[in-house]
């Protein structure tokens, strides 16, 4: 009896595995590229630069395909009907991140905003974020940004050879004094500039898939330090980035205490930390990676200005007359301008378009089953917008791959025209949903201003070689640093136009913030 009680279970044990099997196999994933047995695409992808490779593969495969990265299951989202679907529409459970570890819990303890798991601790540190660099808090820089600017102006006309240091620089101490106060970096060598691009590249170094075996195989986490090393030196990169980030959040506390600190992001969270419920321990990385993801993309986006300004003169000359036309040649741009300059606007969001800062963005990781277009999209997903591919959606952009500015203009050149589901920004660069990049605005008027008095001041031609021949730098030759996409550099002519542009600077610079 009982060995017939014994059969009968294994027998419907067996029925109810295939049955579990079938169900299984009837879940349609997304199409995906062929792959090796357990091993999935794992091998098929580059370590730089796997953007491009999947917007080939979108070609074939569609607006959505899968990956299997050894058993892991990435969706990857290539058209803007795609993303906004899922990532704006059902953004409640395509809000969460992947477990980094290497990055998020053992080099930045879960502190950097844009790693963090979708929860409480996020919802706190983007809600105070919010509440600092949102479009209109953000005004308050506007002096900041323009000084700066008036700055950059004296060092390319001093050293235009070094056009790209310039640029780091003004982005990043421009977001340093918007962030904790004080004064502008005055030299392209100033240690925080470095201290930022180290601590970011590092960050997002360690968060590329496969950078470090502990997120493939967990249980590393648990070695003591001395038997897997990487643990050890990524707490003592924690302890290091927790000291620099704690001393410049010390300089607003120090300015607050004098009675007169100057507007910035931190005195924001510092004023209002019980409001935002935010610890001790957490202020300082907040503003932090703020500044550090900021510094990062927003210089990168500057390289990428200055790539279009040499390889579309005649764009350029159409925006240096619209700028000439509302400032004039007897002073600099200001924020006050911009409303009367539609087509730089739209040129500076061609710019953020036609060639994105982050191709892939910060993956996101849904949180329960779901299903599109007839497929299955199982839990525990990581899921990957392609911006790179989302910023070419034909439905969303015609000649995709060509510059062209008026596509964001109506056909009298005199105001935008943006897609209604992009933020109103009319690109896909700052990300999507919950996720989308805080300081979006931060990062727009960085790039306005700095192209405004770039172009008032200057004109940008090709270098030429020894023989007298223009060099034309390649619009495709990228440089990756992990998250983020730079152009390499090239040589450029950087040309004042008019004798007086340096006094004007100069004379601007020395009015201060509220010049």
């Amino acid at each position: 009896m009982s060995f017939r009680l014994i059969d009968w279970a294994a027998f419907a044990g067996l029925v109810f595995a295939i049955y579990l099997i079938n169900r299984r196999s009837n879940r349609k994933l997304p199409p995906s590229p062929k792959g090796l047995p357990l091993l999935g695409n794992v091998l098929q992808m580059p370590k730089r630069n796997g953007w491009l490779l999947m917007h080939e593969w979108s070609k074939a495969l569609g607006p959505i395909f899968h990956l299997n990265m050894a058993g892991q299951p990435v969706i990857v989202l290539n058209s803007n009907e795609a993303a906004l679907e899922l990532l704006e529409r059902r953004s409640h459970i395509y809000s969460d991140r992947p477990r980094l570890i290497m990055t998020g819990e053992i080099m930045s303890q879960n502190l950097v905003v844009g790693f963090q798991r979708f929860g409480e601790q996020w919802k706190r540190f983007r809600k105070a974020a919010h509440a600092g660099i949102n479009i209109r808090a953000a005004e308050a820089y506007y002096g900041i940004m323009e000084r700066e600017s008036a700055l950059l102006v004296q060092e390319f006309h001093r050293d235009p050879k070094s056009w790209d240091d310039h640029l780091q620089r003004v982005i990043a101490s421009s977001l340093f004094t918007a962030l904790y106060g004080g004064e502008p970096m005055l030299n392209k060598n100033d240690p925080i500039v470095d201290q930022i691009n180290d601590c970011m590249h590092r960050l997002t170094g360690a968060a590329l898939p496969g950078a470090f075996l502990v997120d493939v195989f967990p249980i590393l986490k648990r070695l003591p330090d001395w038997l897997y090393k990487p643990k050890g030196e990524g707490y003592q990169w924690y302890k290091k980035d927790n000291a620099m980030f704690n001393d410049w959040i010390d300089r607003v506390k120090k300015d607050m205490d004098g009675g007169s600190p100057p507007p910035s992001f931190g005195r924001v969270l510092l004023e209002a930390q019980k409001q935002f419920q935010l610890e001790d321990f957490e202020v300082p990385w907040l503003a932090g990676s703020m500044f550090g993801a900021g510094s990062d993309a927003t210089a990168g986006s500057m390289r990428w200005f200055m790539l279009a300004a040499t390889l579309f003169p005649d764009k350029i000359k159409r925006a240096q007359d619209e700028i000439d036309l509302v400032v004039g040649r007897s002073r600099l741009p200001t924020f006050d301008d911009r409303e009367s300059m539609p087509y730089l606007r739209a040129f500076c969001r061609e710019v953020m378009r036609w060639r994105t800062v982050a191709p892939l963005g910060v993956p996101h990781r849904l949180i329960q089953d779901d299903h599109y277009m007839g497929y299955h999209i199982p839990a525990g997903s990581i899921v990957l917008a392609n911006i790179y591919s989302i910023n070419r959606s034909p439905e969303a952009f015609s000649d995709a791959e060509e510059f062209i500015p008026d596509r964001f203009l109506n056909e009298e050149g005199t105001f935008e025209v943006l897609h209604p589901e992009t933020h109103n920004q009319g690109h896909y660069t700052f990300g999507f949903g919950r996720r989308a990049c805080a300081g979006m605005h931060i990062a727009n008027n960085l790039l306005f201003i700095n192209a405004a008095t770039i172009l008032w001041a200057f004109n940008i031609r090709k270098a030429k070689d020894a023989q007298g021949n223009e060099i034309t730098p390649s619009a495709t030759n990228y440089h990756d640093t992990g998250l983020i996409v730079r152009p390499h550099l090239w040589e450029v002519e950087i040309i004042p136009r008019s004798p007086e542009v340096l006094d004007m600077a100069r004379e601007r610079f020395a009015k201060g913030v509220n010049g």
